[in-house]
């Protein structure tokens, strides 16, 4: 079969111009969380179980720099960050990070929990729900990981695989945050009350 040598530089054209769009407008955050990182704005406090039966409400962490990532088990670009987060949990940890993972996917708990076990998280899984994901802006690709400063607010969004040393450079500038002096006042009060 001939082929028009113009028409594949065409539609190669076309191709690329596609994945291009597709992933520039994949890295803006959604309308509804751009005004929320433009100004800093709060990050929305949550209530998730963890893997060991606990419910973990984003403000029990107040006070410390949080990075909150949201993965699932079948995701390739996820098992290549979470050893990374295990080192920057290491290392940074004792100077106020926490790495909470958000399990976005139906596997179950005890799988999760293997998976988890398999990986060396040495960091909270949280059972995650759509609901949780929704205030966060949808959650459209994983992996993805917010920064949250020590006063309770959204510093950084990271959308898909980076390299470690971006990550590192955002987990760096969410503990360099001062706390809220009204540490309570940093968190939306919109989670059902506490057990």
């Amino acid at each position: 079969m001939n082929r028009n040598p113009l028409a594949l530089v065409v539609v190669a054209f076309v191709i690329a111009l596609g994945i291009y769009v597709g992933y520039h407008k994949a890295r803006r955050p959604s309308s509804a969380l751009a005004s929320h990182l433009t100004q800093t704005g709060p990050a929305p406090d949550f209530a998730l179980e963890s893997l060991d039966g606990k419910m973990m409400h984003l403000s029990d962490l107040r006070g410390k720099a949080v990075l909150l990532n949201f993965w699932a088990t079948w995701c390739g670009p996820c098992k290549i960050e979470m050893p990374w987060f295990v080192e920057l949990q290491n290392q940074y940890g004792p100077q106020g990070l926490q790495i909470v993972g958000v399990a976005m996917d139906d596997a179950s708990k005890e799988d999760i929990g293997k998976f988890a076990k398999d990986m060396g998280v040495n960091y909270p899984i949280l059972i995650g729900k759509e609901s949780v994901g929704d205030q966060y802006g949808g959650v459209p690709a994983l992996p993805e990981s917010f920064l949250i400063g020590r006063d309770g607010r959204l510093v950084d969004k990271i959308v898909g695989l980076r390299g470690k040393a971006e990550i590192e450079d955002a987990v760096k500038k969410a503990l360099n945050t001062r706390p809220a002096s009204n540490q309570a006042a940093a968190y939306r009060q919109d989670v059902p009350a506490r057990r």
